[in-house]
């Protein structure tokens, strides 16, 4: 016998923005950080987050058939992921990717028809503004946005730091650092490593303050500037982390060349994005943030792992290779 054919899975994904907005309001809420101290009942919950009681217990309740909560005996707790991952006073939060994309991106992705029609970013671009312009002028927008990077990088990061021969290097610089959420795992994981973070000079406050709550002052640097405009810093391995998707294909072909000028022989370039899958079938994370880099950027995309190796042996780099990292992100690294 054979499964009938049935519309089920086209309406979960159709309708499947009713489940993403529920679990972004609920980090907003801090619904996972509330239950990080214990188990609530309905009223207790709903009491300590200030929700009308109208619409509360379908609130949680959707959580649970999600799988983002769970439920015994009338009491809601957080399942294992959300607990490590979504409570916002533990050093593995990753909300902070989860928190722009409620306060930004979701109404953002609102105007992705006419993206598509149009070929044109939908955010501040949109109505005359700069994307980083905006973030940057900001400190609050900037900090949220800067969350948002250690949040999406973490695993990436840690996956690295694993993967990658540390160990023959003396040094690294983490280009467009961000807070440092790489940055510090990767120094964590190296006490030999020197590192330097590189990025624009609002962003420097942050990051010395995030590396300060690691205590890696003495090792982890913040250096100002424009990798477009400015000297790349000295160091034997670069890391491009979530960079290059930003941008067009001149803007990433100059990036990597950029690179490669800079290390000496024998130095490394890490790139690492969620890179699509050669056949563009399979990571679909990565493809819909190619999506994402359309609404948000006036030519960014993401890319394949082959055409990446292109733009590295196209710059000189010889020993190239792919690596998968856990989830939609994968790194390649370049050898000159």
């Amino acid at each position: 016998m054979t499964e009938p054919v049935t519309p089920a899975a086209i309406f979960q994904l159709g309708m499947g923005f009713w489940g993403s907005k529920t679990l972004l309001s609920a980090v907003d809420l801090d619904v996972f950080t509330e239950l990080a101290a214990g188990p609530l009942d309905l009223d207790a919950l709903t009491l300590k987050l200030g929700l009308h009681e109208r619409g509360a217990r379908d609130f949680f309740d959707a959580l649970v058939a999600l799988g983002m909560l769970e439920r015994n005996g009338g009491l809601y707790s957080n399942t294992a992921e959300t607990g490590l991952f979504l409570d916002r006073n533990k050093p593995t939060y990753v909300g902070g990717l989860l928190e722009m994309a409620n306060h930004r991106l979701y109404r953002f992705w609102g105007g992705l028809t006419e993206a598509l029609r149009t070929g044109q970013p939908q955010n501040e671009i949109a109505s005359g503004g700069d994307l980083f312009a905006t973030m940057y002028a900001d400190p609050q927008i900037l900090e949220e946005f800067l969350e948002a990077m250690t949040g999406v990088s973490l695993g990436a990061a840690n996956a690295i730091a694993a993967a990658f021969p540390f160990d023959r290097y003396a040094s690294f610089a983490d280009i467009g650092c961000a807070q440092g959420g790489l940055t510090v795992a990767i120094a964590n994981a190296y006490g030999h490593l020197s590192a330097t973070g590189f990025d624009l000079a609002p962003v420097g406050p942050i990051f010395e303050k995030y590396v300060r709550g690691f205590g890696l002052s003495d090792r982890v640097s913040f250096q100002a500037g424009n990798f477009f405009c400015d000297p790349l810093p000295e160091a034997d391995v670069l890391i491009m982390g979530h960079i290059l998707h930003d941008w067009n294909l001149e803007q990433k072909e100059a990036l990597v060349a950029k690179a490669h000028a800079a290390l000496k022989p024998g130095g490394a370039l890490i790139i690492y994005d969620a890179i699509i899958d050669d056949d563009r079938r399979e990571n679909s994370f990565g493809l819909l943030m190619s999506l994402n880099m359309l609404i948000e950027t006036p030519g960014g995309f993401d890319y394949t792992g082959a055409e990446c190796i292109g733009w590295l042996r196209k710059a000189g780099f010889t020993q190239t290779r792919v690596e998968p990292l856990g989830g939609a992100d994968s790194m390649i690294v370049g050898v000159k």
